[in-house]
């Protein structure tokens, strides 16, 4: 039997956890996005929509 080799990364140290809040951070955006449309307000209320929601999350 050949040893099994253990990958505790799928990137590297670094780049696991940057890959992932990149992802996070897209996906939010996007579903905010959609849900803004949704309600019919224009692109341009997307980025004081943005910094509503963060400041919720970091206040």
């Amino acid at each position: 039997m050949t040893p099994v080799t253990r990958m505790p990364f799928l990137i590297s140290r670094v780049g696991d956890p940057l890959f992932a809040a990149f992802i996070g951070s897209t996906a939010a955006v996007l579903r905010i996005r959609r849900e803004e449309r949704e309600k019919g307000l224009p692109a341009s209320q997307l980025w004081p929509t943005l910094r509503r929601r963060a400041g919720l999350i970091f206040a």
